[in-house]
């Protein structure tokens, strides 16, 4: 990540595919998150780098108001979408926005989330100002897939989803090196949030495990809407061999299921839920 510079190409022209393509989280997440923080319908909530509003829009009947912040246009966008679509347009405000020009005189909030979406961040900067923004008491809450869990489709009626398959084809056609942007990030994307979080003040943090292990039925075009989801095959990298990656993407599903489908186990969720200071038990 040292030498990688974020780019508004990042997720050019993915935003449309997100909410097809990405798995949910976990079914339980929201009251959780509820139940952790004793939210009652009011105070206010930054998502940061909130894409299409995934996150936000599933909390929006925990809080008085909402406030999505991110760069890409088309993730502001679906956004606003959802929201009209779910009748919480008057609720919820989009921002256009990096993460790093906050506050942006965005005021107070009550909770800050992340999911998924710290890493693309200058995390020290960002994590210190979102600390500025939360009101005493208030609570950052990073959310993600729970890494630790092996995917299995064991004792579903499908076919696993190829991934590793998809990979080598997506490598064939963009090169070994995962793209991001109009760079490249040969180690991935940076880890360690807790020593970030920890150094900029923040205390905790508390720990949630959501289960997962909904099952799932993909459909190939779920599948494709996945890999053009993702930052690392967004639409764009392709530039003139979209048609032909795509053409190859579903021939390569076409093997691995007579049936069209898939199946897959929905993962868990993890949440660390950071204070702005230390709690008094």
């Amino acid at each position: 990540m040292d030498r990688w510079e974020w780019d508004d190409t990042l997720f050019s022209g993915a935003a449309a595919y997100y909410g097809r393509g990405r798995l949910p989280y976990a079914p339980g997440l929201a009251d959780a998150l509820a139940e952790a923080l004793r939210l009652d319908g009011r105070g206010r909530l930054i998502d940061v780098g909130c894409g299409p509003g995934t996150l936000a829009l599933s909390f929006a009947h925990l809080f008085g108001e909402i406030v999505g912040v991110d760069p890409d246009s088309g993730m502001i966008a679906e956004a606003a979408r959802g929201a009209a679509d779910r009748g919480v347009g008057e609720k919820t405000r989009w921002v256009r926005a990096r993460a790093e020009t906050l506050p942006a005189g965005l005021g107070t909030f009550t909770v800050a989330t992340f999911g998924q979406s710290f890493h693309w961040m200058d995390r020290d900067l960002v994590a210190a100002t979102v600390r500025d923004m939360l009101r005493p008491g208030g609570a950052l809450v990073h959310i993600a897939d729970l890494k630790t869990e092996e995917p299995t489709a064991d004792g579903l009626p499908h076919p696993a989803v190829p991934y590793a398959a998809v990979d080598e084809l997506v490598k064939r056609y963009l090169g070994p090196v995962r793209r991001a942007g109009r760079g490249l990030l040969p180690q991935g994307t940076a880890g360690g949030e807790a020593e970030v979080f920890a150094r900029t003040g923040f205390a905790g943090p508390r720990r949630l495990v959501v289960p997962g292990g909904l099952a799932l039925e993909r459909t190939f075009d779920d599948v494709v809407a996945w890999v053009f989801s993702m930052s690392f095959s967004a639409p764009h990298l392709f530039e003139g061999r979209r048609d032909d990656f795509e053409r190859d993407l579903r021939g390569l599903l076409r093997e691995a299921s007579e049936s069209g489908l898939f199946s897959e186990r929905g993962p868990s969720t993890e949440v660390f839920v950071w204070r702005t200071e230390a709690s008094p038990n």
